[in-house]
C-alpha cells in the first residue's frame, strides 16, 4: 500500500495514480493526511479490500510530506559506520545520538529550499519510518508491527548553526525552513521484499555524492525503534529518521556545501525520489 499527501488530502497511489480516500470510503476516513495515523489498522484493513475507483494522474510537485504534522520528530545520528568514520566520531554503541527536527522545516519531495545566508548547507539522504501504532517498551522482534510504511528524507543541515557555540546546535542546525522534505509518498512494509535492506542513492547536479544500503545500519529500522521506545513513547504518526551513510559534504577533502542553482536528488530503491532545488535569499 503506498499513501500520499496531495494538494493537503490523503490519497491511495495505485498503479500510479491518486485515489482520494475521502471520496472513495464515503466519508468514513477524512481527508487529512496526518489523521490516518490515529486510525492506522482501521484504514488499513479497509484499504485492503475496499474497492476502489480508478484513480488520477497527478504532478508530483503538488505532493505534500505523507506525514506533514507529527508530534515527535525523532532523528538519529551516525548511524552507519562509514559516516562515524568520515566524521571523526567513535561508533555508538548502546544508541546513536538523538536529535530532532523541528516540524515547521517538513516539506514535501518537490521543493524550493531558501539557503541561509553565509552558511555552510549540507545533505544527508535518510530512511524514514511513519509510526502506525503507538509503540512504547516494545521488543525489535514486533517492531515493524507498529510501522505504517517507510519513506524518503533529507536531513538537510547547514552545519555553522549545527556545530557553532559553547554546545552543538544539532536541532537548530538542521530545522530551517524546507530542511526536512519527505515523500513522495509512504509504503507500507509488506511491500518490500525486504524491508531491512534497501538502496539509497544522493546526488547533487547529477554527481553521485552518497550511495549505500539501509541494510549496514548500526541500529536497525526495529532495533532503533526498540530502543527509542524504552525511553519515550512513539505515537502514531511520529516520523524517525534513521541516519545517512557516508558521502556529505562536511566529511569531504576540501568541504562542499551546496549553492544556489543546485538541484539535490534523494532516492531509495522501492519508494521513490525527492528532488530539490537551491535558491539564495531574496
Amino acid at each position: 500500500m503506498r499513501i500520499a499527501n496531495l494538494s493537503g488530502r490523503l490519497v491511495l497511489v495505485v498503479d500510479g495514480r491518486a485515489v482520494d480516500v475521502e471520496r472513495a470510503s464515503g466519508g468514513g476516513f477524512t481527508s487529512d493526511p496526518q489523521a490516518v495515523y490515529e486510525r492506522w489498522e482501521e484504514f488499513r484493513r479497509w484499504a485492503a479490500q475496499a474497492r476502489l475507483p480508478e484513480g488520477d494522474a497527478f504532478d508530483p510537485a503538488r505532493l505534500g510530506a505523507p506525514a506533514p504534522a507529527p508530534r515527535q520528530v525523532v532523528a538519529a545520528g551516525l548511524n552507519y559506520r562509514d559516516h562515524a568514520a568520515e566524521s571523526g566520531f567513535a561508533l555508538p554503541e548502546t544508541m546513536p545520538p538523538v536529535f530532532t527536527k523541528f516540524a515547521t522545516s517538513i516539506t514535501g519531495p518537490v521543493t524550493e529550499v531558501v539557503l541561509p545566508p553565509d552558511g555552510h548547507t549540507d545533505w544527508e539522504i535518510e530512511l524514514v519510518a511513519v509510526i502506525g501504532t503507538r509503540a512504547h517498551r516494545v521488543p525489535a522482534e514486533t517492531a515493524w508491527e507498529h510501522v505504517a510504511g517507510l519513506t524518503v528524507g533529507q536531513d538537510i543541515s547547514e552545519r555553522i548553526t549545527q556545530l557553532e557555540g559553547p554546545s552543538p546546535q544539532f536541532s537548530l542546525g538542521k530545522s530551517f525552513p524546507g530542511f526536512a522534505p519527505i515523500g513522495p509518498w509512504l509504503v507500507s512494509p509488506d511491500e518490500f521484499e525486504n524491508p531491512d535492506d534497501l538502496g539509497l542513492r544522493c546526488t547533487v547536479n547529477g554527481e553521485e555524492v552518497q550511495k549505500g544500503r539501509t541494510g549496514d545500519l548500526i541500529f536497525s529500522v526495529p532495533e532503533l525503534i526498540s530502543r527509542l521506545s524504552a525511553v519515550i513513547p512513539l505515537l502514531p504518526g511520529d516520523v524517525i529518521f534513521t541516519g545517512t551513510p557516508a558521502g556529505v559534504g562536511l566529511g569531504r577533502d576540501p568541504q562542499r556545501w551546496l549553492a544556489p542553482g543546485d538541484e539535490l536528488v534523494s532516492t531509495i530503491e522501492g519508494i521513490g525520489e525527492l528532488r530539490q532545488t537551491f535558491v539564495a535569499r531574496a
